[in-house]
């Protein structure tokens, strides 16, 4: 068994020799891509059939699984009808092995809307030129999903004797995830990922090779402005809910801004901005030009630092609305110079301004991870030796679970082989050299802790 901590840093150690067959990574990886049309995650025009792609993966794995032979445990899950959760371990088998454990989570088998006018080449289809692999997915995240796969392969034909079991979860509707019954947060309610809380949990959805070490609370919300509509030649006569919403929303984020300030934590994760209340999106009524609308609705989201909880800042946002709606609007004046403060008649009733807050499900936290555990050492000591250098990242993109998994005492820390600025991009592409180191740094993590886990 390969059980001294000298025999992790020792060329003779199968797992920090191996590397990455790139045949079998790329086969896999034209098939993932193959199906991304119908991976994409926009309901209710593109809803995602991860099953598609998880058949490519079991196509691989299933061979050498326990009920043929192999020594790999698969189990597949299905909350909603074609659309599967892969969970797999490659179970430790050294004498007197315990429950220790080292997992690889989320990477997804759904993909953002790709709109193929907008691409310079067919974003569903893999297209390899030299070490570019373009196509929806590579980066965010099909090129993790092969990537997490080959692992298992790898050691499933290596068979080792490890005294660290390695767990791998393959999840599915991430790139949405307002219905928690489909992926992740379903595995974990239903107790599918009790093995995972043995060891450090790396989450495989991140990009640029260096540790993610910060990521945001998220939240989406609308908040809807309700005026009164009437000709734009009297103005006296309406309330202007375009104008109305955004004025709201500039006291909104004000006091926002007041309450949720830049944390001092920050400049410890390095983090390049503070947290984020701000618009993504208007709607409002059809009409014409020289009509005043009488309702304007403006979305967006809510990014939070992980130093402050998503529910206090829910709450706290909460409240300033109410601030707006309990008389608030005497302290605001259109920019055009009228008045909010008044009520206008409809109908024969007196209309008055308001505004109306609702929150996009329940939001998430954000992660601070663990700058001091093995599992952030390891994966230091792994990309300085493979990359050659280390570095790490923070910013308040989010991810599901990974709060929640930290709340119950996990070590997780995040990391990721794609390309930062192809994440949900036009013609996305990944490096497959990233990829290679990629495998090397991970399975030097595994040999790391598997020699931890022999020690004690």
């Amino acid at each position: 068994t390969m059980s001294s901590a000298s025999s992790s840093s020792s060329s003779n150690d199968p797992l920090v020799s191996a590397r990455l067959n790139k045949e079998r990574y790329l086969a896999l990886l034209t098939k993932l891509i193959g199906e991304s049309k119908h991976l994409q995650n926009r309901p209710p025009e593109f809803l995602p059939q991860e099953s598609l792609a998880g058949r490519h993966v079991l196509e691989l794995l299933e061979p050498l699984s326990e009920k043929n032979g192999g020594p790999l445990k698969i189990k597949v899950v299905e909350y909603h009808k074609g659309r599967n959760n892969i969970l797999i371990e490659y179970p430790a088998t050294a004498d007197g092995a315990g429950d220790a454990t080292v997992s690889f989570v989320g990477s997804h088998m759904d993909v953002v809307f790709a709109n193929p006018k907008d691409w310079r080449k067919d974003p569903f289809k893999l297209e390899i030129d030299g070490d570019i692999l373009h196509g929806r997915g590579t980066t965010d995240c099909l090129g993790h999903v092969a990537l997490t796969t080959e692992i298992f392969v790898h050691l499933a034909t290596l068979k080792p004797k490890l005294n660290v079991s390695v767990v791998g979860v393959l999840i599915a509707d991430e790139e949405l995830g307002n219905d928690e019954t489909i992926g992740v947060m379903n595995l974990m309610k239903q107790g599918e990922l009790e093995r995972i809380k043995n060891g450090p949990v790396y989450w495989l959805d991140c990009a640029d090779k260096m540790p993610n070490i910060g990521t945001g609370g998220c939240v989406q919300w609308s908040l809807k402005a309700k005026g009164k509509m009437f000709h734009s030649g009297f103005p006296h006569m309406a309330i202007n809910a375009i104008e109305l919403a955004y004025d709201a929303l500039r006291y909104v984020q004000k006091r926002f801004n007041e309450e949720f300030p830049r944390h001092p934590q920050e400049k410890v994760y390095k983090f390049p901005c503070g947290s984020s209340f701000k618009a993504t999106n208007v709607v409002v009524p059809e009409g014409s030009l020289n009509q005043i609308k009488g309702s304007c609705t403006i979305q967006g989201d809510l990014r939070l630092v992980p130093f402050y909880r998503i529910a206090d800042a829910m709450k706290a946002i909460e409240g300033f609305v109410k601030e707006l709606n309990d008389g608030g609007f005497k302290q605001i004046e259109a920019a055009s110079g009228f008045s909010y403060d008044k009520t206008v008649k409809e109908e024969g009733k007196e209309v008055a301004a308001e505004v109306e807050l609702k929150w996009h499900g329940d939001g998430i936290d954000g992660l601070a991870c663990d700058l001091d555990s093995s599992g952030f050492r390891y994966l230091k000591e792994a990309t300085q030796k493979i990359v050659g250098k280390f570095d790490t990242i923070a910013d308040t993109g989010s991810l599901p679970l990974v709060a929640d998994l930290k709340a119950m005492g996990c070590d997780v820390q995040t990391i990721g082989y794609g390309i930062e600025e192809a994440y949900h991009a036009d013609n996305e592409y990944a490096k497959l050299s990233d990829f290679e180191q990629g495998f090397q740094v991970l399975m030097m993590v595994i040999s790391r802790l598997n020699a931890d886990a022999a020690s004690n």
